[in-house]
C-alpha cells in the first residue's frame, strides 16, 4: 500500500469535485502561484491508492509552472463507485480517464502510476489526441510479478470473507513490524489511511487487482501511437515489475528513461521533489 506524506494539500493546490460527462470524480488542483500555466498534467494513482499519492510532488510542479491535478478513479477514496464489477472494466475507467482529460482542459501530460499506468496506456490507445505526453510511471508491461500475484489473491480471498475493516486489521498485523507505521501511530496518518481503505470500494479492489494479475502485454500497440511522446520513470528497485523490464519497456517504445535514484515502487512518495523534477524536465522538451 503506497503511504503519502501527508493527507494536508499544500497551499497551491484545491481539493474539488472535477465534473465530468462520466460523473464527477475527487480531484486535487494544484495551480502555478503566478497564474501563468505552462500546461496541465492529469495524475493517476495505482492499486489502493488515491490522489494524495501525488501530493508532495503537487507544489514543485506548481512552482515550475505546470497545472496539475491528481484524480481518484472511480471506486476509490472520495470518487463514489457502483458496486457491480462490470463498472470497472479496464475500458470503462479508460474512458474515465478520456472524460477527465476533457474536462481538466483539453491538450494534457498524462501520468500513470502502477495501476494507473496501465488504465492511462488504454486510454492512450482508445484516443490519444488528448494527450501531450505519457508518463508511466513504476507501470510495467505485462502482468505484475508472481510475489505481487500472490499479495493480490490473498487480498481477493480476504475481501470475499471479510469486511474491509477487518482486511485493514489483517494487515496491519503483518506491517506492524515495518518502521513508518510506528510514525504513522505518532502523527495519527495511520488514521488517514485507514479512512482511505475503507472509503474504496471492494468491487473496484477485486476488478482491478484481476487486471493487474492477467494484464496483456501492449507495449508494441503503444509504441505504434505516434506522435506521442512517452516516458518511462521508475525507482531504482521495484518488487512489482523489475527495473531491468522496465529498461526493456523504454527501449521497446522509444521512450525516455528516467530511474529516481533513493525511490522504489512509489517514487512519488519516496522522492517527490526529484520525481516532479524529471517529469519536469520532460515536459519541458515537449
Amino acid at each position: 500500500m503506497s503511504r503519502p506524506p501527508t493527507f494536508v494539500p499544500p497551499p497551491c493546490a484545491r481539493s474539488l469535485r472535477l465534473p465530468t460527462a462520466r460523473g464527477d470524480f475527487a480531484v486535487l488542483d494544484a495551480r502555478p502561484p503566478t497564474g501563468n500555466v505552462r500546461g496541465t498534467a492529469l495524475l493517476l494513482p495505482g492499486y489502493t491508492g488515491s490522489k494524495e499519492d501525488f501530493i508532495a510532488m503537487l507544489e514543485p510542479l506548481a512552482e515550475a509552472g505546470y497545472r496539475a491535478v491528481a484524480v481518484d478513479g472511480r471506486g476509490q477514496y472520495e470518487t463514489d463507485g457502483p458496486n457491480d464489477q462490470g463498472a470497472y472494466a479496464q475500458s470503462e475507467l479508460a474512458h474515465d480517464v478520456l472524460a477527465q482529460a476533457a474536462a481538466a482542459g483539453g491538450r494534457v501530460h498524462l501520468v500513470g502510476h502502477s495501476l494507473g499506468g496501465q488504465i492511462a496506456r488504454a486510454a492512450v490507445l482508445l484516443d490519444a489526441s488528448p494527450f501531450l505526453s505519457l508518463t508511466l510511471m513504476s507501470s510495467g508491461p505485462a502482468e505484475i510479478s508472481p510475489a505481487q500475484r500472490q499479495r493480490v489473491e490473498l487480498l481477493a480471498d480476504a475481501l470475499g470473507v471479510m469486511t474491509m475493516d477487518e482486511v485493514w486489521s489483517a494487515m496491519q498485523a503483518m506491517d506492524a513490524a515495518a518502521p513508518e507505521d510506528f510514525d504513522a501511530v505518532r502523527n495519527g496518518h495511520r488514521e488517514d489511511l485507514r479512512r482511505r481503505w475503507l472509503r474504496h470500494n471492494p468491487a473496484q479492489l477485486l476488478v482491478t487487482g484481476q487486471q493487474l494479475a492477467a494484464e496483456p502485454d501492449r507495449i508494441d500497440e503503444l509504441a505504434s501511437v505516434r506522435p506521442l511522446p512517452k516516458h518511462v520513470l521508475s525507482g531504482e528497485r521495484d518488487d512489482t515489475w523489475p527495473v531491468p523490464l522496465l529498461d526493456e519497456m523504454a527501449r521497446r517504445l522509444g521512450a525516455h528513461r528516467t530511474v529516481v535514484q533513493g525511490a522504489e515502487h512509489s517514487p512519488n512518495t519516496d522522492r517527490p521533489r526529484e520525481t516532479a523534477q524529471a517529469l519536469v524536465r520532460f515536459w519541458d522538451r515537449h
